[in-house]
């Protein structure tokens, strides 16, 4: 017995003798087996009160991983999250909560759809006391210089000032330092109070204090920073209405969304917000949802279409039904998803957690052998040991530590801006690495909505018998070709009598009974094996070659004709292509199960490098494969008939997702929107986070680097290794920071066309 994921999703597969087990009780076992899994092992999401640096976050992580029965503990430092799998029957979530409150944080759980912790200024990233700490220290430092230099009082006097900044400025590194020991652990905040003391037992109590003054500023303006990325994810929740109006029992009545049940009807006046999820009942208008979806322009909307919370209704009054509780709405969903990306570490995030966990104690380890090396070699004593401290302020790795959280939540937030889910970091630095790209067709390269054009009736059939018939059989499929005929035989007010007993050909067609007589509607390849009239296979043939895709339509045994169907190519699909192209990718490749010359139609004229068709759910996994053996690869699809080949690529891109719970779920990335020219916005934006996440540790481990050798050799005093230390600090948050001003680029709506009727304008 093994798990395979090649299907998109988990699947055990058993190998057994038949002698010795049956089926049936295999399904049994494997279900009993699976349900007793899922309800053991589970995952649980809070938000972490009380981190006043990085290190809180590696702290927490390795406290809790030592907890029995909790399988990973992940921090995401920058938006306070923490997440954890475990063993229910091993520890329960009041055990998670005992050992982190015994750590010296408290755990909250969060309310869906809120990116920042209703107590946030109670102890999270940026407490009250901190910057008034840090004033007063800064007060005290700059009080105890002057005492010096002019009062002409004795030297006692001074030194009592310069240790109340010291306290003051290193009230919140004291208290993570003892934390960390009592963990046997040493972090950042060691080193610095380390640091701190040493200079100060040597006498130099104006160095003591300038460099914990210095570290808890430069804390505190991270802080201040990294709140304005969260503050960022936080206001997309934020347009989320808090009441809404109901209507019941005849009246309308405004109430807390949180009260509101699914099958209720909200009232939504022109210019409100729609407070929840639902299916417009009544009414039409047009509404702008740029919050989710990053459309720039309102979408017009009618009763039977779908709405989001947080939108604004630009027009009309609307009744809607409500679909989704107010924690499962779409919008909720994207804030907890962004405010847990961070978790998901990629290979940079984790070079600079590896490091950075193995360069604090070796400094530490150094910091006390570099002394003793120096004295032996004639160094004065004092001196020796002030040049050790220096070291020991030099490298530290403040900068590593946040350089690359403070990147990933920025990009993250942005992409969600632009109407871009990223679920985690790890898939920001995979997109980047990109450089080949595969392409579902229907319902992404084309809009999923395809049309009857052509219905070719077999001699002495008319055009009624073949519509009527195959709309019997298609009126049965969900399938978008299905609605296609339906609606044609609709229109032209056919009736089309009930089928049954429906039975679909995956990848091929449909057959059904109508009547007595079975009925085939599909490919030729439904028809393998059969003798296909010649006349039937040449219509297939022309209408093939002209874009179409084709259905032919049996009924017992007597081939009543060909129908032609073409879908709509996706408005500036082309531009997209040729941007993706000018973005440095190398290979673009449509995987369609549709036949291989209406493939390779609307490969050119997409401007696509390559079609692959027929080809069943299977292939594309293989195909994409394929390519993955050449480079990494990223699959473009609906996210639900796709999900295997999304798996199968190094990033899964899933278009639609503000309307499909299917995509949010089995995508990496998410393209909120239908529009295809938030791809490029979402690969330049990898690749610029990525970038930006590589400066920032050239920038921390270079900076860091010609410290330790200027301490080393005596270039450096304390006070110049503070500032240099703490500047690299705030420069690798900015740099980060400035992701957030990243927004999608406008490009031009190019008219849709009809494939194989008139070529798309791209």
């Amino acid at each position: 017995m093994h798990l395979r994921r090649d299907a998109g999703h988990p699947e055990v597969c058993i190998h057994y003798k038949p002698e010795v087990v049956s089926v049936s009780q295999l399904l049994t076992a494997a279900q009993r087996i699976g349900a007793e899994v899922a309800a053991r092992y589970k995952h649980q999401t809070w938000f972490v009160r009380g981190m006043t640096s990085a290190d809180a976050a590696t702290a927490i992580e390795h406290g809790l991983g030592k907890l029995k029965g909790v399988l990973t503990a992940s921090v995401a430092y920058a938006s306070e999250r923490l997440v954890v799998e475990y063993d229910s029957e091993e520890v329960t979530l009041k055990d998670v909560e005992a050992k982190a409150k015994q750590l010296g944080y408290a755990l909250e759980v969060p309310s869906s759809g809120h990116a920042c912790s209703h107590h946030a200024h109670g102890g999270g990233l940026a407490p009250l006391l901190e910057m008034p700490l840090v004033v007063v220290s800064g007060v005290l430092l700059v009080a105890g210089w002057a005492i010096e230099k002019f009062a002409g009082l004795p030297a006692l006097v001074p030194t009592i000032v310069w240790a109340l900044s010291m306290a003051s400025g290193g009230f919140f590194a004291i208290r993570g330092s003892l934390k960390s020991l009592l963990q046997l652990r040493v972090d950042i905040e060691t080193m610095m109070v380390v640091a701190a003391l040493g200079a100060a037992v040597l006498g130099a109590w104006f160095e003591g204090a300038f460099l914990l003054f210095l570290f808890a500023a430069g804390h505190a303006l991270e802080h201040r920073a990294m709140d304005r990325a969260r503050r960022s994810i936080e206001s997309l929740g934020a347009l989320r209405p808090e009441m809404a109006r109901v209507r019941r029992s005849g009246d309308v009545v405004e109430v807390p969304v949180g009260d509101v049940q699914r099958g209720e009807r909200v009232v939504v006046r022109p210019g409100d917000r729609v407070p929840l999820d639902g299916i417009i009942r009544e009414g039409k208008s047009s509404l702008e949802q740029a919050a989710i979806t990053g459309e720039s322009l309102p979408v017009p909307k009618k009763a039977g279409d779908e709405v989001f919370s947080g939108t604004i209704n630009c027009e009309g009054l609307l009744e809607v039904e409500v679909t989704r509780l107010s924690s499962e709405s779409v919008l909720a969903r994207v804030v907890d998803m962004v405010a847990e990306a961070e978790a998901q570490k990629g290979p940079n995030q984790r070079f600079a957690q590896r490091l950075e966990r193995t360069v604090a104690p070796l400094v530490m380890i150094g910091a006390v052998v570099f002394p003793v090396v120096l004295v032996l070699l004639g160094t004065p004593v004092k001196e020796a040991i002030l040049r050790a401290v220096s070291l020991l302020v030099a490298a530290s790795p403040c900068a590593l530590a946040i350089s690359t959280p403070s990147a990933v939540l920025s990009a993250v937030a942005a992409a969600a801006r632009g109407g871009v889910l990223v679920k985690g970091g790890i898939y920001l630095e995979l997109l980047a690495k990109v450089n080949a790209i595969a392409f579902d067709k229907t319902g992404t390269l084309t809009v999923g909505r395809p049309k009857l054009l052509s219905t070719v009736p077999a001699q002495g059939v008319s055009r009624e018998e073949l519509l009527g018939t195959a709309a019997s059989v298609e009126s049965l499929s969900a399938h978008p070709l299905a609605r296609a005929v339906v609606e044609a035989a609709a229109e032209g007010g056919i009736q089309a009598p009930a089928g049954s007993d429906c039975e679909a050909i995956h990848g091929k067609g449909i057959r059904a009974k109508v009547g007595a007589d079975t009925v085939d509607v599909g490919s030729l390849a439904l028809f393998e094996g059969d003798a296909v009239p010649a006349e039937i296979a040449a219509e297939v043939s022309k209408l093939e070659e002209a874009g179409q895709t084709t259905m032919v339509v049996r009924r017992s045994g007597r081939y009543l004709g060909v129908l032609g169907v073409a879908d709509t190519l996706r408005a500036g699909a082309r531009n997209v292509v040729h941007t993706l192209k000018d973005y440095g990718i190398e290979r673009t490749v449509m995987l369609s199960g549709d036949n291989a010359k209406v493939a390779k139609s609307i490969a050119e004229q997409v401007g696509l490098d390559e079609a692959k068709a027929p080809l069943m759910p299977a292939d594309k996994v293989a195909a994409v494969r394929e390519m993955g053996r050449k480079g990494s690869v990223a699959m473009v699809g609906d996210g639900v008939n796709d999900a295997p080949a999304l798996a199968a690529a190094a990033v899964g891109v899933a278009m639609g997702g503000a309307g499909s719970d299917a995509a949010l779920e089995t995508a990496d990335v998410v393209l909120m929107s239908d529009d295809l020219s938030k791809l490029p916005f979402a690969l330049g934006l990898a690749r610029q986070a990525t970038h930006v996440m590589q400066q920032n540790l050239v920038i921390a481990l270079g900076i860091s680097g010609i410290l330790i050798i200027a301490a080393v050799f005596g270039l450096t005093h304390i006070s110049h290794a503070v500032v240099l230390h703490e500047g690299s600090t705030l420069l690798v948050v900015a740099n980060g920071l400035r992701l957030l001003a990243i927004r999608p680029p406008a490009m031009k709506r190019a008219p849709e066309a009809a494939v194989g009727v008139q070529p798309a304008v791209g």
